[in-house]
């Protein structure tokens, strides 16, 4: 290979090249489409200079039989995917259409299989009458570049540039012959590869080229910030939704198509469209799936369509961007008996009800339990349902109004009714949906608003300087709150290595030096049992499942973690019992693991109570796999299934605490808490239909009881750690989370419990890279944090200018910064889910940091996890809880 100047550092660097000479072609209405993985980066800086839009263009070869490295063709995903066939070969080889029909389909559904991989839902790029921009890393046969180029040209594109930092002369040639442009930066007489031409080319994982997608995406949405749009799907059946979300939503409308209908009704696209211009985030959903919908008896089954609105509720609530949201139901014909329905069962969850050209009467039976405003509007000439929808009105008790559209007919579709239908919505709804209260937590009285220039300077002044993770003295900077029963370590993500890194070394720190006996972390207790148990070099117990082989994964199954856990079991090999360390989960999802573990104690110790607690749990069996579906139900039925049963195996247990724990009282203290996490869980999945804000403080104060429950056990002299995100250990009061939304957590209950003896570090970053999903349930995607927002305690941070710092924020330390940092600003909250383009109303909320925790603690930049792998190696030790 002859070296020429041409030489880049990565395939980033060669993008930037690229871009610098296509900027100057001024090309029409651009889009750049990548061939993954390696040209994803080389394009993600072509349509950064360009401001384009940014997809990829999937390509699959078709081996000749027997010699599967000779290209026969290729196949190209799209709208009509493009088969291109080389005939030389094929008239060589005497391929027959039947081998070809029968590859033809194996790559496609490859195609299929990646498109969702790296794309999700998201919306092909179409090239009719665009300017399309095909990038790869370089060429080397160029068949795969060849087949893109004629497949892009045939979609409609109005001109096509190929664009590749290296390929061969001759390559390049044939190239000319199907490309409008072809821009090479180094095109090679001499050829030996690629990856010769390149410092860095190593083979880019689907994690890094998901993660460079969504940046481009992320920065193309910050170009044209009008609507976050994305396609989802709704649990437990993957309901297929189109959501929109505009910039500072003022509440959500959930839309609810008639029969006959679907998500695509243009009728509703109008009115939606009416309502995000208004302001208004919109949800149109499939109400059932393609199987059900082939049976029309489905779309008149109002309660199944009932179901299906609660069912996407419950999905709006875990969403970080929406979930606070105030929530409007939309329903046509049909699926206003949907929505009525719905409304009566969620009550005070819905703010308000709009029925167009609908069927309320079809809820009849529950009408005078909907507490919602509610509006009907029905065509003029509509006779029929105007009848229907009187009657339906006058066994409303809630705030009511029917509006009649003149001489419109039951679709509206006379000139102007559609509009004035949309207008009469959009009014009803703007009345009712308030917007989430936008005051947020009061400073103290007397304190005046400081300059982020005299911030800045009170911050450089109290910031102590932290050494590497890996230097003693990082954790000998917070001996200080040795004293504490309970220290409190934060996280401002789920996915941050820096983080765990500087929990395990102040943890280590208060076990080795200050008689710290208790580990208690953000996890499900059955699973954290596991690694008790192996650190404690306790009796193995089977699981049904993996430990922590639920999403999220890479919270607690990474090399972090598993470099921690491997600590505890090497220090406690040398303590007597007593004084070896524990390892606890405070949360409560995993419910099913827990009913096994009480299941499988009693069998031990007494089997007779095991087969009446088996009875009992049987009520919870037909949900086991969707515990949400429990709450559901529960409020269908109007009454907790299963509380009573469950609660009375909790008291039984206590009732035979005696006997049963003069066996063994370790083991009689782990049933008890999964028995308790049942009781806890069964309410939680219940309050979730409630609303985000009752779940959410079922959750922490099931979290708080239980570490109450950890010390209670271990003595009066234990002391613990705590493991939990942000959100859970900073004071809840001090946040726009408890003073605006009536929510708790376990940092204020640990404050409000044990006062100066409770310690609370909150954790923050401005920059770097995170493990998180784009959904719930979604991949894990090392993403970029997003540099953080001027107007953020972050951003006062990184103007700091240190790499690492300590802040004392306890009463009576640093005053002066107190008062100056005592007005309200927006921290940043990264969960498993993390979205850049919505980054403001999913993951910022006020707070008032000096008064949230006693000490924050700052890295500038930071790494995302490196996760490990669910399954256990041949040959892995048992008992080890992460199987590697």
């Amino acid at each position: 290979m002859v070296k020429s100047h041409y030489q880049f550092n990565d395939r980033s660097d060669a993008g930037r090249q690229l871009a610098a000479r296509l900027v100057t072609l001024a090309p029409d209405r651009p889009v750049v489409y990548a061939l993954p993985r390696g040209g994803v980066p080389v394009a993600l800086e072509i349509a950064r200079a360009l401001r384009a839009p940014l997809d990829l263009v999937l390509v699959r070869k078709i081996g000749a039989p027997g010699a599967p490295e000779v290209a026969l063709g290729a196949v190209v995903e799209g709208e009509s995917p493009q088969t291109v066939i080389n005939e030389d070969v094929r008239l060589a080889t005497g391929v027959d259409d039947a081998y070809l029909e029968r590859a033809r389909q194996r790559e496609l559904t490859e195609l299929e299989r990646r498109r969702a991989l790296y794309l999700g839902n998201r919306a092909r790029l179409e090239p009719t009458g665009h300017t399309a921009i095909i990038v790869d890393d370089g060429l080397a046969t160029g068949a795969t570049a060849k087949a893109a180029l004629i497949a892009i040209k045939s979609q409609g594109a109005a001109k096509t540039i190929l664009a590749i930092p290296v390929a061969p002369e001759e390559t390049l040639a044939e190239m000319r012959q199907h490309a409008d442009v072809v821009v090479c930066l180094n095109p090679a007489r001499n050829f030996q590869g690629v990856g010769g031409f390149y410092r860095d080319f190593h083979q880019l994982t689907d994690e890094e080229t998901i993660g460079l997608l969504r940046q481009g995406w992320a920065e193309g949405a910050d170009a044209a910030p009008d609507h976050s749009r994305r396609r989802i799907a709704v649990p437990p059946l993957g309901l297929v939704g189109d959501l929109s979300v505009p910039p500072d939503p003022r509440g959500i409308i959930l839309f609810a198509h008639g029969s006959g209908s679907s998500r695509l009704s243009p009728r509703n696209i109008a009115v939606a469209d009416r309502l995000n211009a208004e302001g208004f985030a919109t949800l149109l959903l499939d109400l059932l799936t393609v199987d059900e919908a082939r049976d029309r008896r489905n779309v008149f089954d109002i309660p199944l369509l009932a179901e299906r609105l609660l069912e996407a509720a419950i999905w709006i609530g875990a969403e970080p961007d929406i979930a606070d949201l105030p929530l409007g139901l939309f329903g046509a014909s049909t699926g206003a008996g949907a929505a009525m329905l719905a409304a009566a069962e969620l009550r005070g969850r819905v703010a308000a009800v709009v029925s167009r050209g609908g069927r309320p009467d079809l809820a009849s039976p529950r009408l005078g339990d909907v507490e919602a405003p509610t509006l009907f509007i029905v065509g003029g000439d509509d006779q029929q349902v105007l009848a229907l929808n009187r009657k339906a009105l006058a066994a409303l008790t809630c705030d009511k109004l029917l509006r009649i559209v003149p001489n419109a007919t039951h679709l509206f579709e006379e000139p102007g009714a559609l509009e004035t239908v949309t207008e009469m919505a959009s009014a009803w709804f703007q009345h009712y949906l308030s917007p989430p209260v936008q005051s947020h937590v009061p400073a103290p009285a007397g304190v005046q608003p400081m300059s982020p220039v005299s911030v800045a300077a009170l911050l450089r002044a109290a910031a102590e300087p932290l050494p590497s993770l890996d230097d003693p003295a990082f954790p000998a900077a917070f001996d200080r709150f040795a004293d504490a029963r309970v220290v409190l370590l934060g996280e401002a993500s789920h996915g941050t290595s820096e983080f765990y890194q500087a929990r395990a070394a102040i943890t280590r720190r208060l076990i080795e030096k200050h008689g710290f006996t208790i580990v208690a972390v953000e996890a499900d207790w059955p699973d954290a049992a596991a690694v008790d148990r192996y650190v404690r070099q306790s009796p193995h117990q089977p699981m049904n499942s993996t430990p922590f082989a639920r999403f999220p994964t890479w919270m607690w199954r990474n090399k972090d973690v598993d470099a921690f856990v491997s600590f505890l079991r090497n220090h406690n090999a040398t303590k007597l019992p007593n004084d070896k360390v524990g390892f606890y989960g405070l949360d409560l999802y995993n419910m099913t693991a827990s009913i096994a573990a009480v299941l499988a104690y009693l069998d031990r110790v007494d089997p007779e109570t095991a087969a009446v607690a088996r009875g009992r749990y049987a009520c919870l069996s037909p949900w086991s796999r969707e515990p949400a579906a429990y709450g559901r139900a529960s409020l269908t039925e109007g009454y907790a299934l299963c509380e009573r049963p469950v609660t009375r195996i909790l008291v039984d247990l206590l009732q035979k605490e005696f006997q049963y724990a003069k066996k063994d009282g370790a083991e009689f203290f782990d049933a008890m808490q999964n028995a308790r996490l049942v009781a806890d869980a069964e309410r939680y999945y219940r309050a979730m239909y409630y609303g985000a804000h009752e779940s959410w403080n079922q959750r922490d104060q099931h979290m708080f009881d239980t570490l109450r429950n950890i010390l209670a056990w271990a003595g009066p002299k234990t002391k613990a750690v705590v493991w939990a995100h942000n959100s859970h250990i900073g004071d809840a009061r001090f946040t726009d989370m408890g003073m605006e939304r009536g929510e708790l957590n376990i940092g204020q209950l640990c404050r409000q419990a044990y006062g100066h003896d409770a310690a609370l570090v909150g954790f923050g970053t401005h920059t770097g890279t995170v493990a998180a999903a784009s959904e719930w349930d979604a991949p894990m995607e090392i993403k970029a944090v997003r540099p953080s927002r001027p107007d953020s305690y972050e951003a006062l941070c990184h103007d700091v200018g240190t790499e690492r710092f300590l802040l004392d924020l306890r009463a009576g330390q640093h005053e002066d910064l107190r008062r100056g940092i005592a007005e309200p600003r927006l921290e940043r909250y990264i969960g498993v889910v993390y979205r850049p383009e919505t980054e403001r109303w999913s993951h910022y909320s006020y707070a008032s940091l000096a008064d949230q925790y006693d000490a924050f603690v700052w890295f500038d930049k930071t790494s995302a996890v490196v996760p490990l792998p669910t399954q256990v190696a041949t040959g892995e030790d048992e008992t080890y809880p992460f199987g590697l």
